[in-house]
């Protein structure tokens, strides 16, 4: 492969570097930081098999590395106006719900989930987010394959399709915890209107249970948000949603 220019790369990555391959495909090299959230990023990629996600090309699991479609233009989702990016992610969650057989499920994450929680320094979020674990993980409904991390940057405009998803975090859970992500996506608007506005889209146009919708969104952001704080946006829109709740 021929190295072209470099990305940014993502928390759980160590190099994201565009390439051409010995066929002249353009293309894009990404070595892993090994961590559970990503550790079934290429099982994801190649059951979506290209349908609303990019292609995975080849995958060295060994070296953590994977060989990915690249997208040109490759302009992210968080460009669009919040409206118009809640039509493209209301088409293509669906497509990705596929069944999780084979995938880590939400139960297994628990024991990091509470260890995360307790590490926040706001003790109403803290306890608001414990109290929807223990509510939403035993009582959910049908399994499906969940991107935890599928948000404004994480969507690129494309050739192949109008739009293609890159860098999931693959989970099975249940369809409402596909909305934390989304919800909390602050590059797509970040006003209390905008947060609500992207909830009840969602909701209305997937058919999700608002409620446990807001409860996943709620303990995931907590979870998520490194246990410092350090995520002020994505913990306003917690404070938002527990008003609204």
């Amino acid at each position: 492969m021929t190295p072209r220019e470099p990305f940014e790369p993502g928390a759980a990555s160590e190099l994201v570097q565009a390439v051409v391959t010995a066929d002249g495909e353009d293309a894009v090299l990404k070595i892993q930081d090994p961590h559970r959230e990503s550790e079934h990023e290429a099982a994801a990629l190649e059951l979506w098999a290209g349908e609303g996600a990019i292609r995975l090309l080849a995958h060295d699991p060994e070296e953590h590395a994977l060989l990915l479609e690249r997208c040109f233009p490759g302009t992210p989702l968080s460009e669009r106006t919040t409206e118009a990016s809640m039509d493209v992610l209301v088409g293509l969650l669906p497509r990705l719900w596929k069944r999780p057989d084979g995938f880590r499920s939400i139960e297994d994450d628990v024991p990091f989930l509470r260890t995360d929680i307790e590490g926040a320094r706001d003790e109403r979020l803290k306890d608001a987010a414990l109290s929807y674990l223990r509510e939403l993980v035993p009582s959910q409904g049908e399994r499906v394959l969940v991107n935890q991390d599928l948000h404004g940057e994480n969507v690129l405009a494309a050739q192949r399709e109008p739009w293609l998803v890159i860098d999931p975090k693959p989970l099975a859970a249940e369809r409402e915890l596909s909305a934390a992500s989304i919800v909390r996506s602050d590059e797509l608007g970040h006003r209390r209107r905008d947060v609500l506005y992207r909830l009840d889209r969602l909701c209305s146009d997937l058919g999700l249970d608002r409620e446990r919708a807001i409860g996943w969104t709620v303990l995931h952001t907590v979870a998520w948000s490194g246990g410092d704080d350090v995520v002020g946006p994505h913990l306003e829109a917690v404070h938002w949603l527990l008003e609204a709740a």
